[in-house]
Protein backbone atom coordinates (compact mmCIF):
# COMPACT_ATOMS: atom_id res chain seq x y z
CA UNK A 1 0.00 0.00 0.00
CA UNK A 2 2.48 2.24 1.14
CA UNK A 3 4.81 1.26 -2.49
CA UNK A 4 1.22 1.83 -4.14
CA UNK A 5 0.89 5.58 -2.53
CA UNK A 6 4.57 5.62 -3.08
CA UNK A 7 4.58 5.05 -7.03
CA UNK A 8 1.22 7.02 -7.16
CA UNK A 9 3.20 10.15 -5.91
CA UNK A 10 5.58 9.29 -7.60
CA UNK A 11 3.38 8.61 -10.99
CA UNK A 12 1.40 12.23 -10.43
CA UNK A 13 5.02 14.46 -9.89
CA UNK A 14 5.68 13.01 -13.48
CA UNK A 15 2.29 13.78 -14.99
CA UNK A 16 2.38 17.49 -13.08
CA UNK A 17 5.90 18.02 -14.49
CA UNK A 18 4.76 17.12 -17.87
CA UNK A 19 1.87 19.35 -17.68
CA UNK A 20 4.08 21.49 -15.86
CA UNK A 21 7.17 21.45 -19.06
CA UNK A 22 4.28 21.47 -21.63
CA UNK A 23 2.59 25.14 -20.21
CA UNK A 24 6.11 26.30 -19.72
CA UNK A 25 6.72 25.58 -23.15
CA UNK A 26 3.56 27.35 -24.50
CA UNK A 27 4.07 30.17 -22.50
CA UNK A 28 7.76 30.39 -23.74
CA UNK A 29 6.45 30.17 -27.21
CA UNK A 30 4.16 33.00 -26.82
CA UNK A 31 6.92 34.76 -25.25
CA UNK A 32 9.33 34.54 -27.83
CA UNK A 33 6.96 35.23 -30.68
CA UNK A 34 6.07 38.48 -29.07
CA UNK A 35 9.69 39.18 -28.69
CA UNK A 36 9.98 38.24 -32.55
CA UNK A 37 7.68 40.33 -33.45
CA UNK A 38 9.33 42.94 -31.23
CA UNK A 39 12.48 42.67 -33.06
CA UNK A 40 11.39 42.52 -36.60
CA UNK A 41 9.19 46.34 -35.79
CA UNK A 42 12.25 47.48 -34.52
CA UNK A 43 14.54 46.11 -37.51
CA UNK A 44 11.74 47.75 -39.80
CA UNK A 45 11.76 51.18 -38.04
CA UNK A 46 15.64 51.02 -38.45
CA UNK A 47 15.05 50.57 -41.80
CA UNK A 48 12.82 53.28 -42.46
CA UNK A 49 15.30 56.00 -40.21
CA UNK A 50 17.83 54.83 -42.47
CA UNK A 51 15.57 55.57 -45.73
CA UNK A 52 15.08 58.88 -45.03
CA UNK A 53 18.54 59.54 -44.01
CA UNK A 54 19.95 58.57 -47.94
CA UNK A 55 17.07 60.62 -49.05
CA UNK A 56 18.20 63.41 -47.34
CA UNK A 57 21.25 63.05 -48.46
CA UNK A 58 20.77 61.85 -51.99
CA UNK A 59 18.48 64.97 -52.13
CA UNK A 60 21.48 67.28 -50.11
CA UNK A 61 24.07 66.00 -53.02
CA UNK A 62 21.64 66.75 -56.06
CA UNK A 63 21.44 70.27 -54.51
CA UNK A 64 24.81 70.59 -53.91
CA UNK A 65 25.48 69.39 -57.78
CA UNK A 66 23.34 71.73 -59.36
CA UNK A 67 24.64 74.50 -57.14
CA UNK A 68 28.13 74.03 -58.42
CA UNK A 69 26.84 73.25 -61.96
CA UNK A 70 24.99 76.87 -62.22
CA UNK A 71 28.46 78.23 -60.55
CA UNK A 72 30.52 77.03 -63.41
CA UNK A 73 27.71 77.86 -66.21
CA UNK A 74 28.21 81.70 -64.56
CA UNK A 75 31.86 81.15 -64.81
CA UNK A 76 32.00 80.06 -68.42
CA UNK A 77 29.29 83.01 -69.66
CA UNK A 78 31.27 85.44 -67.91
CA UNK A 79 34.53 84.09 -69.97
CA UNK A 80 32.46 84.26 -73.11
CA UNK A 81 31.77 87.80 -72.40
CA UNK A 82 35.02 88.85 -71.74
CA UNK A 83 36.01 86.58 -75.05
CA UNK A 84 33.60 88.76 -77.23
CA UNK A 85 34.96 91.80 -75.99
CA UNK A 86 38.16 91.25 -76.53
CA UNK A 87 37.20 90.34 -80.63
CA UNK A 88 35.36 93.29 -80.27
CA UNK A 89 38.17 95.64 -79.60
CA UNK A 90 40.66 93.62 -82.17
CA UNK A 91 37.84 94.30 -84.81
CA UNK A 92 37.81 97.69 -83.62
CA UNK A 93 41.90 97.82 -83.87
CA UNK A 94 41.77 96.18 -87.03
CA UNK A 95 39.42 98.68 -88.50
CA UNK A 96 41.57 101.59 -87.17
CA UNK A 97 44.46 100.13 -88.70
CA UNK A 98 43.51 99.82 -91.96
CA UNK A 99 42.06 103.58 -92.07
CA UNK A 100 45.49 104.39 -90.94
CA UNK A 101 47.06 102.19 -93.51
CA UNK A 102 44.94 103.95 -96.59
CA UNK A 103 45.75 107.02 -95.09
CA UNK A 104 49.75 106.59 -95.29
CA UNK A 105 49.26 105.23 -98.44
CA UNK A 106 47.49 108.26 -99.93
CA UNK A 107 50.55 110.81 -98.65
CA UNK A 108 52.81 108.03 -99.86
CA UNK A 109 51.76 108.24 -103.52
CA UNK A 110 51.33 112.23 -102.63
CA UNK A 111 55.05 111.92 -102.17
CA UNK A 112 55.83 110.14 -105.07
CA UNK A 113 54.15 112.56 -107.20
CA UNK A 114 56.18 114.99 -105.67
CA UNK A 115 59.83 113.42 -105.76
CA UNK A 116 59.26 112.87 -109.59
CA UNK A 117 58.29 116.52 -109.57
CA UNK A 118 61.75 117.17 -107.88
CA UNK A 119 63.44 114.81 -110.12
CA UNK A 120 62.40 115.89 -112.98
CA UNK A 121 62.93 119.79 -112.36
CA UNK A 122 66.56 118.61 -110.81
CA UNK A 123 67.18 116.55 -114.20
CA UNK A 124 66.38 119.98 -115.94
CA UNK A 125 68.55 122.06 -113.89
CA UNK A 126 71.47 119.66 -114.14
CA UNK A 127 70.92 119.37 -117.55
CA UNK A 128 71.21 123.69 -118.25
CA UNK A 129 74.15 123.71 -115.14
CA UNK A 130 76.07 121.39 -117.65
CA UNK A 131 75.42 123.29 -121.05
CA UNK A 132 76.74 126.77 -119.09
CA UNK A 133 79.24 124.61 -117.24
CA UNK A 134 80.44 123.20 -120.88
CA UNK A 135 80.15 127.12 -122.27
CA UNK A 136 81.68 128.94 -119.64
CA UNK A 137 84.53 126.07 -119.50
CA UNK A 138 84.98 125.64 -122.97
CA UNK A 139 85.08 121.20 -122.45
CA UNK A 140 82.94 118.88 -122.95
CA UNK A 141 81.54 116.19 -121.30
CA UNK A 142 83.91 113.29 -122.10
CA UNK A 143 86.70 116.02 -121.69
CA UNK A 144 85.43 117.31 -118.08
CA UNK A 145 85.60 113.34 -117.35
CA UNK A 146 89.05 112.72 -118.33
CA UNK A 147 90.24 115.84 -116.16
CA UNK A 148 88.17 114.60 -113.19
CA UNK A 149 89.59 110.62 -113.63
CA UNK A 150 93.43 112.06 -114.22
CA UNK A 151 92.99 114.31 -110.88
CA UNK A 152 90.95 110.64 -109.43
CA UNK A 153 93.78 108.96 -110.24
CA UNK A 154 96.82 110.72 -109.06
CA UNK A 155 94.83 111.20 -105.48
CA UNK A 156 94.02 107.91 -105.72
CA UNK A 157 97.95 106.88 -106.44
CA UNK A 158 99.11 109.11 -103.74
CA UNK A 159 97.15 107.66 -101.42
CA UNK A 160 97.77 104.07 -102.77
CA UNK A 161 101.94 104.88 -102.30
CA UNK A 162 100.86 105.94 -98.24
CA UNK A 163 98.80 102.66 -97.71
CA UNK A 164 101.52 100.69 -99.59
CA UNK A 165 104.34 102.29 -97.72
CA UNK A 166 102.36 101.48 -94.13
CA UNK A 167 101.35 98.07 -95.11
CA UNK A 168 105.23 97.22 -96.11
CA UNK A 169 106.19 99.21 -92.66
CA UNK A 170 103.92 97.05 -90.66
CA UNK A 171 105.12 94.03 -93.00
CA UNK A 172 108.76 94.84 -92.34
CA UNK A 173 108.36 94.74 -88.48
CA UNK A 174 106.42 91.13 -88.29
CA UNK A 175 108.92 90.00 -91.04
CA UNK A 176 111.90 90.99 -88.48
CA UNK A 177 110.08 89.66 -85.59
CA UNK A 178 109.95 86.08 -87.16
CA UNK A 179 113.24 86.69 -88.88
CA UNK A 180 114.22 87.40 -85.35
CA UNK A 181 113.53 84.09 -84.02
CA UNK A 182 114.22 82.09 -86.72
CA UNK A 183 117.82 83.57 -86.68
CA UNK A 184 117.87 83.22 -83.09
CA UNK A 185 117.58 79.17 -83.30
CA UNK A 186 120.30 79.53 -85.71
CA UNK A 187 122.77 81.82 -84.00
CA UNK A 188 122.11 79.32 -80.71
CA UNK A 189 122.88 76.20 -83.12
CA UNK A 190 125.75 77.93 -85.27
CA UNK A 191 127.66 79.37 -82.45
CA UNK A 192 131.23 78.21 -84.14
CA UNK A 193 135.09 79.52 -84.69
CA UNK A 194 136.04 80.76 -87.85
CA UNK A 195 138.79 78.81 -88.93
CA UNK A 196 140.91 80.95 -91.14
CA UNK A 197 142.63 78.83 -94.49
CA UNK A 198 146.29 77.71 -94.23
CA UNK A 199 148.41 75.92 -96.84
CA UNK A 200 151.13 75.53 -94.58
CA UNK A 201 151.85 73.93 -90.40
CA UNK A 202 154.76 74.13 -88.46
CA UNK A 203 155.44 71.71 -85.76
CA UNK A 204 157.61 73.19 -83.07
CA UNK A 205 161.51 71.54 -82.29
CA UNK A 206 162.90 71.12 -78.64
CA UNK A 207 166.12 72.58 -80.46
CA UNK A 208 167.43 73.35 -83.63
CA UNK A 209 169.82 70.18 -83.94
CA UNK A 210 166.56 68.69 -84.53
CA UNK A 211 166.61 69.90 -87.95
CA UNK A 212 169.79 67.92 -89.04
CA UNK A 213 168.41 64.89 -88.08
CA UNK A 214 165.69 65.69 -90.09
CA UNK A 215 167.28 65.99 -92.91
CA UNK A 216 169.80 63.28 -91.93
CA UNK A 217 173.08 62.24 -94.11
CA UNK A 218 173.27 63.83 -97.40
CA UNK A 219 169.14 64.01 -97.50
CA UNK A 220 168.16 60.88 -96.80
CA UNK A 221 165.43 61.96 -93.88
CA UNK A 222 164.21 64.75 -95.38
CA UNK A 223 163.81 62.79 -98.80
CA UNK A 224 161.99 59.57 -97.32
CA UNK A 225 159.80 62.05 -95.48
CA UNK A 226 158.61 64.03 -98.53
CA UNK A 227 158.39 60.77 -100.42
CA UNK A 228 156.66 59.28 -97.85
CA UNK A 229 153.75 62.68 -96.94
CA UNK A 230 154.08 64.31 -100.55
CA UNK A 231 154.89 67.05 -97.89
CA UNK A 232 157.14 70.00 -98.74
CA UNK A 233 159.02 70.28 -95.80
CA UNK A 234 160.85 73.47 -95.49
CA UNK A 235 164.01 73.76 -92.75
CA UNK A 236 164.77 77.83 -92.89
CA UNK A 237 166.41 79.97 -90.42
CA UNK A 238 163.06 79.98 -87.98
CA UNK A 239 164.42 79.35 -84.54
CA UNK A 240 163.31 75.54 -83.24
CA UNK A 241 160.22 75.34 -85.96
CA UNK A 242 160.19 73.80 -89.40
CA UNK A 243 157.17 74.22 -91.56
CA UNK A 244 155.46 71.53 -93.96
CA UNK A 245 153.73 72.71 -97.05
CA UNK A 246 151.10 70.83 -99.53
CA UNK A 247 147.47 72.42 -100.73
CA UNK A 248 146.27 68.83 -99.55
CA UNK A 249 145.15 69.08 -95.83
CA UNK A 250 144.93 65.41 -95.40
CA UNK A 251 148.46 65.08 -96.72
CA UNK A 252 149.45 68.19 -94.75
CA UNK A 253 148.07 66.94 -91.40
CA UNK A 254 149.43 63.08 -91.99
CA UNK A 255 152.95 64.93 -92.38
CA UNK A 256 152.24 67.13 -89.16
CA UNK A 257 151.63 64.11 -87.13
CA UNK A 258 154.49 62.09 -88.47
CA UNK A 259 157.10 64.88 -87.67
CA UNK A 260 155.61 65.36 -84.06
CA UNK A 261 156.03 61.46 -83.52
CA UNK A 262 159.38 61.17 -85.12
CA UNK A 263 161.10 64.38 -83.25
CA UNK A 264 159.06 63.29 -79.57
CA UNK A 265 160.80 59.93 -80.67
CA UNK A 266 164.37 60.76 -81.69
CA UNK A 267 164.92 57.81 -83.74
CA UNK A 268 164.77 59.32 -87.03
CA UNK A 269 165.64 57.18 -90.21
CA UNK A 270 163.70 56.25 -93.36
CA UNK A 271 162.60 52.98 -92.08
CA UNK A 272 161.11 54.78 -88.74
CA UNK A 273 159.98 57.37 -91.16
CA UNK A 274 158.07 54.99 -92.96
CA UNK A 275 156.45 53.36 -89.85
CA UNK A 276 155.51 56.81 -88.13
CA UNK A 277 153.85 57.81 -91.26
CA UNK A 278 151.77 54.47 -91.88
CA UNK A 279 150.37 55.37 -87.86
CA UNK A 280 149.35 58.85 -88.60
CA UNK A 281 147.91 57.90 -91.94
CA UNK A 282 145.97 55.68 -89.74
CA UNK A 283 145.08 58.21 -86.86
CA UNK A 284 143.78 60.39 -89.45
CA UNK A 285 142.17 58.66 -91.36
CA UNK A 286 140.59 57.68 -87.67
CA UNK A 287 139.86 61.67 -87.28
CA UNK A 288 138.12 61.17 -90.25
CA UNK A 289 136.20 58.88 -89.88
CA UNK A 290 134.87 60.08 -86.11
CA UNK A 291 134.39 63.60 -87.47
CA UNK A 292 132.09 62.44 -90.23
CA UNK A 293 130.07 60.65 -87.23
CA UNK A 294 130.06 63.43 -85.19
CA UNK A 295 128.36 65.57 -88.02
CA UNK A 296 125.95 63.49 -89.27
CA UNK A 297 124.86 62.80 -85.34
CA UNK A 298 125.01 66.86 -84.92
CA UNK A 299 123.01 67.37 -88.14
CA UNK A 300 120.49 64.54 -86.94
CA UNK A 301 120.83 62.44 -90.11
CA UNK A 302 120.59 58.97 -90.36
CA UNK A 303 121.08 56.07 -92.96
CA UNK A 304 124.15 57.15 -95.01
CA UNK A 305 126.61 55.08 -96.33
CA UNK A 306 130.04 54.61 -94.42
CA UNK A 307 131.79 56.05 -97.96
CA UNK A 308 129.81 59.21 -97.99
CA UNK A 309 130.38 59.66 -93.30
CA UNK A 310 133.57 59.06 -94.56
CA UNK A 311 133.73 61.90 -97.24
CA UNK A 312 132.01 64.10 -94.84
CA UNK A 313 134.85 63.71 -92.27
CA UNK A 314 137.49 64.40 -95.02
CA UNK A 315 135.89 68.02 -94.96
CA UNK A 316 137.42 68.93 -92.06
CA UNK A 317 140.62 69.18 -93.39
CA UNK A 318 138.98 71.24 -96.34
CA UNK A 319 139.00 75.00 -96.58
CA UNK A 320 136.92 77.62 -98.89
CA UNK A 321 138.08 81.42 -98.57
CA UNK A 322 139.38 80.50 -95.19
CA UNK A 323 136.24 78.61 -93.98
CA UNK A 324 136.12 75.40 -93.09
CA UNK A 325 133.93 73.43 -95.28
CA UNK A 326 133.23 71.07 -92.28
CA UNK A 327 131.51 73.69 -90.28
CA UNK A 328 130.48 75.41 -93.34
CA UNK A 329 127.91 72.50 -94.24
CA UNK A 330 126.65 71.90 -90.63
CA UNK A 331 125.65 75.49 -90.65
CA UNK A 332 123.77 75.03 -94.38
CA UNK A 333 122.04 72.07 -92.83
CA UNK A 334 120.85 73.72 -89.70
CA UNK A 335 119.78 76.56 -91.63
CA UNK A 336 118.24 74.51 -94.20
CA UNK A 337 116.04 72.27 -91.65
CA UNK A 338 115.09 75.40 -89.81
CA UNK A 339 114.10 77.10 -92.94
CA UNK A 340 112.23 73.96 -94.15
CA UNK A 341 110.67 73.61 -91.01
CA UNK A 342 109.11 77.41 -91.56
CA UNK A 343 107.84 77.02 -95.04
CA UNK A 344 106.21 73.15 -94.34
CA UNK A 345 109.05 71.54 -96.92
CA UNK A 346 110.44 68.64 -96.09
CA UNK A 347 112.96 68.44 -93.04
CA UNK A 348 114.98 65.96 -93.75
CA UNK A 349 115.34 66.36 -97.76
CA UNK A 350 117.04 69.66 -96.27
CA UNK A 351 119.11 69.02 -93.88
CA UNK A 352 120.51 65.65 -95.71
CA UNK A 353 121.06 68.25 -99.00
CA UNK A 354 122.73 70.73 -96.47
CA UNK A 355 124.97 68.64 -95.27
CA UNK A 356 125.82 66.83 -98.75
CA UNK A 357 126.11 69.76 -100.84
CA UNK A 358 129.84 70.69 -100.35
CA UNK A 359 130.92 66.99 -100.53
CA UNK A 360 132.20 67.11 -104.08
CA UNK A 361 135.30 69.23 -102.27
CA UNK A 362 136.32 66.20 -101.00
CA UNK A 363 137.23 64.67 -104.20
CA UNK A 364 137.64 68.00 -105.96
CA UNK A 365 141.62 67.47 -106.14
CA UNK A 366 141.53 63.99 -107.04
CA UNK A 367 138.45 64.30 -109.90
CA UNK A 368 138.23 67.58 -112.25
CA UNK A 369 134.54 68.74 -112.52
CA UNK A 370 132.32 71.30 -110.68
CA UNK A 371 132.50 70.07 -107.05
CA UNK A 372 128.62 70.24 -107.38
CA UNK A 373 128.22 67.93 -110.35
CA UNK A 374 130.76 65.21 -108.44
CA UNK A 375 129.09 65.89 -104.89
CA UNK A 376 125.79 64.68 -106.95
CA UNK A 377 127.46 61.71 -108.92
CA UNK A 378 128.68 60.25 -105.57
CA UNK A 379 125.60 60.55 -103.86
CA UNK A 380 123.79 59.23 -106.44
CA UNK A 381 126.52 56.25 -106.66
CA UNK A 382 125.80 55.49 -103.04
CA UNK A 383 121.92 55.57 -102.93
CA UNK A 384 121.23 59.09 -101.56
CA UNK A 385 117.52 60.11 -102.52
CA UNK A 386 116.97 61.19 -106.02
CA UNK A 387 115.71 64.96 -104.29
CA UNK A 388 119.07 65.08 -101.87
CA UNK A 389 121.10 64.70 -104.91
CA UNK A 390 119.27 67.35 -106.68
CA UNK A 391 119.67 69.42 -104.06
CA UNK A 392 123.51 69.01 -104.68
CA UNK A 393 123.78 69.04 -107.51
CA UNK A 394 121.36 72.42 -108.24
CA UNK A 395 122.58 74.66 -105.05
CA UNK A 396 124.99 77.17 -107.49
CA UNK A 397 122.22 77.48 -110.32
CA UNK A 398 120.24 79.99 -111.30
CA UNK A 399 116.82 77.79 -111.16
CA UNK A 400 115.69 74.96 -108.88
CA UNK A 401 113.34 72.56 -109.27
CA UNK A 402 112.20 71.67 -106.21
CA UNK A 403 111.83 73.92 -102.87
CA UNK A 404 114.11 72.26 -100.59
CA UNK A 405 117.15 72.93 -103.45
CA UNK A 406 116.02 76.76 -103.22
CA UNK A 407 116.20 76.37 -99.32
CA UNK A 408 120.02 74.42 -99.46
CA UNK A 409 121.21 77.00 -101.92
CA UNK A 410 119.68 79.97 -99.60
CA UNK A 411 121.12 78.48 -96.69
CA UNK A 412 124.65 77.84 -98.75
CA UNK A 413 124.35 81.92 -99.44
CA UNK A 414 123.47 82.73 -95.63
CA UNK A 415 126.61 80.71 -93.98
CA UNK A 416 128.96 81.91 -96.77
CA UNK A 417 127.66 85.92 -96.09
CA UNK A 418 127.89 85.14 -91.91
CA UNK A 419 130.33 87.98 -90.83
CA UNK A 420 133.84 86.59 -90.86
CA UNK A 421 132.95 83.56 -92.23
CA UNK A 422 134.79 83.76 -95.19
CA UNK A 423 138.09 86.17 -96.22
CA UNK A 424 138.16 88.35 -99.40
CA UNK A 425 140.84 90.05 -101.06
CA UNK A 426 140.98 94.37 -100.33
CA UNK A 427 140.71 94.49 -104.65
CA UNK A 428 137.10 92.93 -104.72
CA UNK A 429 135.91 94.09 -101.25
CA UNK A 430 136.71 97.87 -102.31
CA UNK A 431 135.17 96.94 -106.12
CA UNK A 432 132.10 95.46 -105.10
CA UNK A 433 131.88 99.15 -102.30
CA UNK A 434 132.27 101.27 -105.59
CA UNK A 435 129.90 99.38 -107.85
CA UNK A 436 127.41 99.51 -105.39
CA UNK A 437 127.67 102.70 -104.25
CA UNK A 438 127.57 103.68 -108.35
CA UNK A 439 124.64 101.86 -109.01
CA UNK A 440 122.73 103.11 -105.96
CA UNK A 441 123.80 106.74 -106.75
CA UNK A 442 122.26 106.84 -110.35
CA UNK A 443 118.91 107.98 -109.39
CA UNK A 444 118.11 111.84 -109.90
CA UNK A 445 117.37 113.76 -106.57
CA UNK A 446 120.32 111.69 -104.93
CA UNK A 447 123.00 114.08 -102.60
CA UNK A 448 125.63 111.72 -101.22
CA UNK A 449 125.53 107.47 -100.77
CA UNK A 450 127.29 105.70 -98.74
CA UNK A 451 128.22 101.72 -98.62
CA UNK A 452 129.03 100.87 -94.78
CA UNK A 453 128.91 97.61 -92.47
CA UNK A 454 130.78 95.45 -95.29
CA UNK A 455 128.76 96.42 -98.20
CA UNK A 456 125.24 94.85 -96.31
CA UNK A 457 123.56 98.46 -96.09
CA UNK A 458 123.82 101.33 -98.35
CA UNK A 459 122.63 104.56 -96.94
CA UNK A 460 121.27 107.54 -99.18
CA UNK A 461 121.14 111.06 -98.59
CA UNK A 462 118.62 112.79 -100.83
CA UNK A 463 117.34 116.19 -101.90
CA UNK A 464 114.49 117.55 -99.84
CA UNK A 465 113.47 119.72 -102.06
CA UNK A 466 113.05 116.88 -104.65
CA UNK A 467 112.11 114.21 -103.03
CA UNK A 468 109.10 113.96 -100.23
CA UNK A 469 108.40 111.51 -98.05
CA UNK A 470 106.37 109.10 -99.88
CA UNK A 471 108.62 109.51 -102.72
CA UNK A 472 111.09 108.14 -100.49
CA UNK A 473 109.56 105.15 -100.39
CA UNK A 474 109.32 104.59 -104.03
CA UNK A 475 113.02 105.39 -104.43
CA UNK A 476 114.30 103.09 -101.70
CA UNK A 477 112.33 100.27 -103.92
CA UNK A 478 113.78 100.99 -107.37
CA UNK A 479 117.09 100.95 -105.94
CA UNK A 480 117.09 98.09 -105.05
CA UNK A 481 115.59 96.25 -108.13
CA UNK A 482 118.41 98.27 -109.57
CA UNK A 483 120.77 96.46 -107.52
CA UNK A 484 119.24 93.04 -107.64
CA UNK A 485 119.56 93.69 -111.89
CA UNK A 486 123.18 94.58 -111.92
CA UNK A 487 125.20 93.47 -109.07
CA UNK A 488 125.92 89.88 -108.04
CA UNK A 489 126.25 90.31 -104.25
CA UNK A 490 125.96 87.41 -101.25
CA UNK A 491 123.35 87.48 -98.51
CA UNK A 492 120.92 90.74 -98.75
CA UNK A 493 121.48 94.47 -98.95
CA UNK A 494 119.92 96.53 -96.49
CA UNK A 495 118.77 100.02 -98.89
CA UNK A 496 118.05 103.21 -96.69
CA UNK A 497 116.74 106.84 -97.63
CA UNK A 498 117.36 109.41 -95.52
CA UNK A 499 115.70 112.71 -96.08
CA UNK A 500 116.18 115.63 -94.08
CA UNK A 501 115.77 119.20 -94.12
CA UNK A 502 118.03 122.03 -91.96
CA UNK A 503 117.89 125.10 -91.35
CA UNK A 504 121.08 127.05 -90.55
CA UNK A 505 121.22 130.76 -89.15
CA UNK A 506 123.93 132.69 -87.77
CA UNK A 507 123.81 134.86 -84.88
CA UNK A 508 126.08 137.93 -85.49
Amino acid sequence: MYNLEIAMAILGSLIIGTLLGLLARRMQGVFGKRAALTEAENILEGAREQRRAIALEAKEESLQTRREGESELRERRQELRAIERRVANREENLEGRGRNQETREKQLNKRENEIEEIYSEAEQLKGEQVSRLQSIADLSMDEAKDLIMRQAEEDIGYELAIKYRDMEHEARNDANDRARMVLGQAIQRLASDVVSEATVSTVVLPSDDMKGRLIGREGRNIRALEGATGVDLIIDDTPEAVTLSCFDPVRREIARLAVTKLVADGRIHPARIEDMTQKAREEVEESIWKSGEEAVLEADVRGLHPEIIRLVGRLKYRYSYGENVLMHCLEVSHLAGLMAAEVGANIKVAKVGGLLHDVGKALSHEIEGPHAEIGADIAKKYNVSRRVCTCIAEHHDDEMSSVESFLVAAADALSAARPGSRRDTVENYVKRMEELEEVASSFEGIERCFAIQAGREVRIMVEPESIDDVSATTLARNIVKNIEEKLVYPGQIKVVVIRERRAVEYAR
